[in-house]
Order: C-alpha cells, then structure tokens, then sequence
C-alpha cells in the first residue's frame, strides 16, 4: 500500500512551551490557527495542517524543520524583522546583510531562522 498523492499533509514541531511556539506561529509568522486539542495547537500551512506539540525535554535539531517559499524573500524578512524575528548569520557562508544565501547559480535564495524553542526554520525565493 502506497500514500495517496491525495493524502493531507501533516507536519509536527515540537516545543518546551506550548503558549509560547503558538504565539509566535500565529501572531509573528501569521499562520492560521485553526484550534488547539489534548495534544496540539493546530495551524493551516497552504494545504497542510502544523500541529504544535509540547515535548518537555525537546531539543531544537541543528538543521531546518520547515520552511516557506516567498516571493520576494527580502521584503519577507524586513517583515519579520520588524515582528522581532532575527536571521541567523552563519560564519563563511556568505550571506548578505538581510542574512540571505544565494546559491552558487545565482538561481535560489535562502534564509534562516529560529522559533523560540530553536527549531530551525527557512525562507527559500527565486
């Protein structure tokens, strides 16, 4: 048995603090909170559901866990900067002063940052 390609799509982070992760998805990032249940806190993501769940022993990993493509990456970041969301800035990875990768090919664009639990998150443009 396969997944069906018509299969929703669910994705999971995990946080320390549950009313936290929730405020910054929703009032920072502007995600569609659509509910809270025993287990999670619930947000649309385009076609795809977010459920925020409280781990209390959670680690962030080191690599991104979610990410977002934007249209105009730049303008995305000024955005959030302006809500508190740093960038982060990795030594010799040459990023610009937004905090923006550009691949080799010139072609694709990306950006990092983290929530409050240190999960790792992406912004990616053309």
């Amino acid at each position: 048995m396969s997944i069906a390609a018509s299969a929703e799509v669910v994705t999971f982070i995990h946080t320390r603090d549950r009313a936290k992760a929730t405020a910054f998805y929703s009032e920072t990032l502007g995600l569609e909170f659509t509910g809270d249940d025993a287990f999670a806190s619930v947000f649309k993501l385009n076609g795809a559901r977010l459920r925020i769940t409280q781990i209390e022993d959670h680690v962030a990993h080191a690599h991104p866990v979610l990410g977002w493509e934007v249209q105009d990456i730049a303008a995305t970041i000024k955005a959030l900067r302006d809500r508190g969301v740093t960038m982060n800035i990795y030594e010799g990875f040459g990023q610009d002063e937004l905090g923006i990768w550009t691949s080799p090919d010139g072609k694709r664009k990306v950006a990092f940052f983290n929530d409050p639990d240190g999960n790792g998150l992406t912004l990616t443009s053309d």
